[in-house]
C-alpha cells in the first residue's frame, strides 16, 4: 500500500513514519509530487482543514492521501491558538515566534489556569472519495518557559504531567506513545487492519 502523507512539515512527517513502521505501507510525502498545489488551509476547525487538504493531495495525485492538522489548544485564551497554531505569532511565523507569543499573552496566568491540549485529526481520502476522518488528544499545561530541545512546534512548552516533562523533553519512542497524532494514528492503524 502507498500513503500519500499531505505535508511539507518535515516534523510530522517523521512522527507519522516513525509510528506506521512495520505496517508494509510505503509512505510519501509532498516533495514526491513536486507540481502539487499547495492547499490552503482557511477552515475553522481542525476537521475542515484536514479533509480540505487530502481532498486536493488525493485528486491531484490519484493515490490514497492523509492529511493531519493539528494544533494547541489553550484554555486560559479559549481554545486559542487553535487551528492558527503554526501561525500564531504572524504569516511568517517560527516555532520560536510562536511559543514566545503564547508565554508572553500568559506571563501571569497561575499554573491552574494553564491547562492545555493537543489535538490531531487525521483525514484519510480514497481517490474515489472514500473518506475518513480520526482524532487523537492529549491533555496537559503550558510550562512557564521552553524546556528541552526535541520535537517541534509548542513542545517545549507542553508539560506532561505523567512522565513530568514536556514533550520537548521527551525522547521520540515515549512521545510517539502518547501524543495527540500518536492517539489519532493508532486508530488509523486499527483502520487500515480491517
Amino acid at each position: 500500500m502507498e500513503l500519500i502523507i499531505a505535508t511539507t512539515n518535515q516534523g510530522k512527517l517523521k512522527e507519522i513514519r516513525e509510528i506506521l513502521k512495520g505496517l508494509g505501507i510505503k509512505v510519501k510525502s509532498l516533495a514526491d509530487f513536486p507540481g502539487c498545489p499547495d492547499v490552503i488551509e482557511d477552515g475553522e476547525t481542525f476537521r475542515e482543514n484536514a479533509l480540505k487538504k487530502a481532498r486536493e493531495v488525493a485528486a491531484h495525485t490519484g493515490r490514497l492521501t492523509l492529511a493531519d492538522d493539528s494544533g494547541l489548544m489553550v484554555d486560559a485564551l479559549d481554545g486559542a491558538p487553535g487551528v492558527y497554531s503554526a501561525r500564531f505569532a504572524g504569516k511568517n511565523a517560527d516555532d520560536i515566534k510562536n511559543n514566545k507569543k503564547l508565554l508572553k499573552m500568559l506571563k501571569d496566568t497561575p499554573d491552574k489556569e494553564r491547562g492545555a491540549k493537543f489535538v490531531c485529526v487525521l483525514a484519510l481520502v480514497s481517490p474515489d472519495g472514500v473518506e475518513k476522518v480520526l482524532k487523537g488528544v492529549v491533555k496537559g499545561r503550558i510550562a512557564h518557559g521552553m524546556r528541552g530541545a526535541r520535537g517541534f512546534g509548542y513542545d517545549p512548552l507542553f508539560y506532561y504531567a505523567p512522565v513530568r516533562m514536556t514533550f520537548a523533553e521527551m525522547g521520540p519512542e515515549e512521545k510517539n506513545k502518547v501524543s495527540h497524532r500518536a492517539r489519532a494514528l493508532a486508530k488509523l492503524k486499527e483502520y487500515l487492519a480491517v
